[in-house]
C-alpha cells in the first residue's frame, strides 16, 4: 500500500462503521421473529440498504473539499427541487401513509424514497458553507454580522422546513430546527443573539404546549383529523393517565419490553413482547429486551464514540477547511437529535415520533442518507489526513 492510499484507511471510522451494521442487522432479524410482515425479509433487504449507502459512501471519496464547497449550493438547490416535486405530484408517484406526503414510488416495486432524510444532508452541507463564507467577509463578530448570519442561516433551514410541514412531517421538521439550533451555536454568534432567541422560541414552545395540555379538544378542532395523533402523543408525554389507551399502548410495550430485559437479556431470538414496527421505531427496545442493559449500554457507547469522532474531526479540521469542520458539527446534531429522540421515546421521556435510530433501524432512505453523510466525514477525515500530514513534513 502506498502512502496516498494509507490516506484512505480511517481504521476508526471503519470499525464503527462494520459494528453499527452488525448490531443493525443483530437487532432486526430478533425484530423478525414478530412476523409483522411474513412476506418481507428485513434482513436481506437492510443488507441491500447498507450495500447502497457503502456505494455512496465510497462515490464521495473521489470529491475534493473544493468540489464540495462549490457545488453546495447546487446540491441544496436540488433538494429543494424533490421537495418541491413531491409536494406536487399526484399520488400515482408520490403516496401518503398516515396522511403524510413523504416519500415517492420508486421503479422497483416496494420500494420508497423519502427525500426529507437527504434534504438533511443538503442542508447541513449548504449551511456549512454559508457559515464558513461569512466567517471569512468578516473576520470580526458584531452584532450587526451575526444578525446577518442568523437570518441567512433561519433562511436557508425554513425552506425545506417550510415545504416539509406542507407534507405534513411536523417530527422531520423539528429535526431541521434542531439542527438550526445546534449549528447557531457552533457558528459562534453572539450569546446576547442566542439568548434572546431562545427566550422568544421558547415562550412560543411552552404557550403552545400549555394550550394543548389545558385544551386538548379545542387543539384538535384546530389541527384538523390528520393531526390528532400527534396531540395524542403530546398528551400522553405530559401525563400518560390522563391520554387515551390506544397513546398509551406504545409506551407501555416500550416500558415492558425494556424491563424485562434486566441486565442480560432474553437472548437472541427470545423476545416476547410484540411491537409495531419493531424494526423501525422500536428497535432499542428490541435490543433492550433481547441483549438487556449491557446491550442497551453497548448501542449507546457506540453512538458516544461516534459523536467523539466528530467533535475531534471538526475541531481539528477547523484550521485547514472551516467549512468541512463545519459539516462534521451538523451531522454531529443529526445524530444527536435522532438518538436523543429515538431512545428517548422509548423511556418515556420524549413523545413518540417516527424518527428511526441512525444506522441501526430499518429503512432504506434513512440508511442510505445516513451512509452518504459518513461518506462525507470520512473523506473529511481523509482529508484531515492527508493536511496534517503535509503540516508536519
Amino acid at each position: 500500500m502506498t502512502k496516498k492510499q494509507s490516506y484512505f484507511v480511517q481504521a476508526d471510522l471503519l470499525i464503527l462503521i462494520v459494528l453499527f451494521m452488525v448490531t443493525s442487522l443483530i437487532a432486526i432479524y430478533n425484530a423478525a421473529q414478530f412476523e409483522q410482515y411474513a412476506e418481507e425479509n428485513f434482513v436481506m433487504k437492510q443488507i441491500v440498504w447498507f450495500s447502497v449507502g457503502l456505494l455512496f459512501a465510497v462515490s464521495v471519496q473521489f470529491l475534493d473539499m473544493e468540489q464540495l464547497y462549490k457545488g453546495a449550493v447546487y446540491i441544496y438547490a436540488a433538494g429543494i427541487l424533490a421537495l418541491v416535486i413531491l409536494y406536487v405530484s399526484p399520488s400515482s408517484i408520490a403516496y401518503s401513509v398516515n396522511g403524510a406526503k413523504s416519500w415517492f414510488n420508486a421503479v422497483i416495486p416496494g420500494v420508497s424514497i423519502q427525500p426529507a432524510e437527504f434534504v438533511k444532508l443538503t442542508t447541513i452541507l449548504y449551511l456549512s458553507v454559508v457559515i464558513s463564507k461569512h466567517k471569512q467577509k468578516f473576520e470580526e463578530s458584531t452584532i450587526k454580522s451575526d444578525t446577518m448570519l442568523l437570518l441567512k442561516m433561519v433562511g436557508v433551514t425554513l425552506l425545506p422546513v417550510g415545504l416539509i410541514m406542507l407534507q405534513p412531517d411536523f417530527g422531520t421538521a423539528m429535526v431541521y430546527l434542531f439542527i438550526l439550533g445546534m449549528m447557531i451555536i457552533f457558528a459562534g454568534i453572539s450569546w446576547k443573539i442566542i439568548l434572546s432567541l431562545v427566550a422568544i422560541v421558547g415562550t412560543f414552545l411552552s404557550g403552545l404546549l400549555i394550550f394543548i395540555v389545558q385544551f386538548p379538544a379545542l387543539a384538535k378542532l384546530i389541527a384538523g383529523p390528520s393531526r390528532h395523533y400527534q396531540i395524542d402523543r403530546i398528551l400522553t408525554w405530559f401525563d400518560p393517565t390522563q391520554s387515551t389507551e390506544s397513546a398509551n399502548w406504545h409506551f407501555d410495550r416500550a416500558y415492558m419490553g425494556l424491563g424485562s430485559g434486566q441486565l442480560t437479556g432474553k437472548g437472541l431470538g427470545g423476545a416476547e413482547v410484540y411491537y409495531p414496527e419493531a424494526q423501525t421505531d422500536f428497535i432499542f427496545s428490541i435490543i433492550g429486551e433481547t441483549f438487556g442493559f449491557i446491550g442497551g449500554s453497548f448501542v449507546i457507547l457506540l453512538y458516544f464514540l461516534l459523536l467523539y469522532k466528530l467533535v475531534t474531526l471538526g475541531l481539528n479540521m477547523y484550521k485547514f477547511v472551516s467549512f468541512a469542520s463545519y459539516f462534521c458539527f451538523g451531522f454531529l446534531s443529526l445524530i444527536l437529535v435522532h438518538v436523543f429522540q429515538n431512545i428517548g421515546m422509548t423511556i418515556g421521556v420524549m413523545p413518540v415520533t417516527g424518527i428511526p435510530l441512525p444506522l441501526i433501524s430499518y429503512g432504506g432512505s434513512s440508511v442510505m442518507a445516513t451512509m452518504l453523510g459518513v461518506g462525507l466525514i470520512y473523506r473529511i477525515a481523509v482529508e484531515y489526513t492527508i493536511q496534517n500530514d503535509y503540516l508536519f513534513k
